[in-house]
């Protein structure tokens, strides 16, 4: 599926909402999470649109293998926040995020994936990123996510 971009919106309905899974990636301490730098020089959570019939584990699984070569051995059952906003083609998305374990950190570029790091909620502030980061960065909870 092609990845949004700004410009024309998708032909989606009035009242309906792009549904997007993300994965939360967090660092040993559980205070900061990963976000990859995508194509277009924009940060943005792991994870992509949900295709049709999957459940988000299968997408959250997929997206990280096409996307950036990691392997997901752990899904959380119930989304850790929820993101509802206008995304950069002009339509509205729901983005469930998702706290998720990988098997290692061996990150693969890729056309969407340049880069991975893990930023604090501070450090999203300055960043050059996507609405989902930025509402993440203001709503992220390290007290949440304690083992």
């Amino acid at each position: 599926m092609e990845p949004l971009r700004p410009g024309k919106a998708l032909s989606i309905p009035d009242g309906f909402y792009r549904v997007s899974i993300k994965g939360l990636i967090l660092d040993e301490s559980r205070t900061t999470f990963a976000i990859v730098l995508e194509d277009i020089g924009w940060w943005e959570l792991p994870g992509g649109g949900m295709d049709w019939k999957e459940t988000p584990e299968e997408c959250l699984k997929r997206e990280f293998q096409e996307e950036m070569g990691l392997t997901i051995t752990h899904v959380a059952p119930l989304p850790s926040y929820i993101l509802i906003g206008e995304n950069m083609r002009g339509n509205m998305a729901l983005n469930l995020v998702y706290e998720v374990e990988v098997k290692d950190l061996n990150f693969k570029s890729s056309d969407e994936c340049k880069e991975l790091r893990f930023v604090s909620p501070e450090e999203v502030k300055s960043l050059q990123a996507f609405r989902t980061v930025q509402e993440l960065g203001e709503q992220f909870n390290p007290k949440k996510h304690k083992v």
